[in-house]
């Protein structure tokens, strides 16, 4: 390799580190040499694995390797964070994970890894907001009027979850702790059989995603109270942000990259910059619109802030409320 084409690379490394606001620490200057491994904790088929797949069809063209997502599901997102917290730190394997990550460490009693210190958050992707959405016969038909009827009506409230302890249940429990209300859980093995006994009638209300219930608001088979993103949907631009009643509320389904903690800087910085780009691309945030993803690029050390924040949050929530998963 001549050193012209050296220096080139040299200061390519340099400025990518400078605009993912890391230090500088040389690395193999032909990263990646070999196939990258992108670790996901859910089934082929959902919203997370759409981008994963998007997103390593890009990183594919652009670093010159193949980039193969591997679904790892089971223990709530556990046993692929453990397989990437002990994997090699060169850049070859990465966790595209969610809000799972931060609610195991708060909620969970044990884990076969550090959260904090085994990880290192390389770019954010994207965040979907959830939906409050209800049965038709639900007596109340607004956001003020669900939570109303819950003060009215301690526990009466029945509100399916894919499960104890994933995102829709304990943003459920936030929302409840910060309205004083008590609602019920109803636990499910999975979101779609949460979401049909709703349809059914079953239970009264459920914190679903666009991509679920889109269409079951449109055909009238559910009604949609709130959402929980910082400002309105514009899929939805009549329907409120739980946030206007309640300031300072929010709640994302968020999708990030995370890579062991040792991973150098320069490989860190070498892939934050594709992920950015690849989240600004206008095809992606086209493909992004049809599942309701916002599309977000933080870059390492906005990520880390974000994840450190919300750790905090959970981290309270669960002792308050004493709620565990195992």
């Amino acid at each position: 390799m001549s050193e012209r084409r050296w220096s080139r690379r040299r200061l390519a490394a340099v400025v990518a580190c400078a605009l993912a606001g890391l230090p500088f620490a040389p690395a193999k200057a032909d990263y990646p040499e070999k196939p990258i491994r992108l670790v996901l904790p859910f089934p082929p088929g959902g919203v997370t694995d759409v981008v994963a797949r998007l997103l390593a069809e890009r990183l594919t063209a652009e670093l010159g390797q193949q980039v193969v997502v591997d679904n790892k599901t089971g223990a709530g997102g556990v046993i692929a964070a453990d397989i990437v917290a002990k994997a090699p730190a060169d850049g070859y394997t990465l966790l595209l994970t969610t809000n799972s990550h931060t609610i195991n460490a708060a909620f969970r009693t044990s884990l076969p890894y550090d959260t904090e210190k085994d990880f290192r958050p390389v770019s954010s992707l994207g965040q979907v907001s959830m939906l409050l959405v209800t049965h038709p016969s639900f007596p109340a038909t607004t956001f003020q009027g669900f939570i109303d009827y819950a003060r009215k009506n301690p526990g009466k409230i029945n509100v399916s979850s894919a499960g104890n302890g994933t995102l829709p249940h304990i943003t459920m429990e936030l929302l409840a702790l910060k309205e004083k209300i008590q609602v019920t859980n109803v636990p499910y093995r999975g979101a779609m059989p949460a979401l049909a006994d709703l349809v059914a009638g079953q239970v009264q209300a459920k914190l679903d995603n666009y991509t679920q219930s889109a269409q079951l608001i449109a055909d009238r088979k559910l009604n949609l109270l709130a959402v929980t993103s910082a400002r309105r949907l514009k899929q939805f631009p009549d329907v409120p942000a739980m946030n206007e009643q309640l300031p300072g509320f929010e709640g994302y389904l968020w999708m990030g990259i995370l890579a062991p903690t040792a991973t150098p800087d320069a490989v860190v910085a070498k892939l934050a910059t594709a992920m950015q780009r690849f989240v600004a691309l206008p095809a992606t945030q086209a493909r992004f619109d049809k599942d309701g993803i916002e599309a977000v690029g933080k870059g390492p050390n906005e990520f880390s802030a974000q994840i450190t924040r919300e750790l905090a949050q959970w981290r309270e929530l669960a002792k308050t409320t004493n709620i565990t998963v195992d």
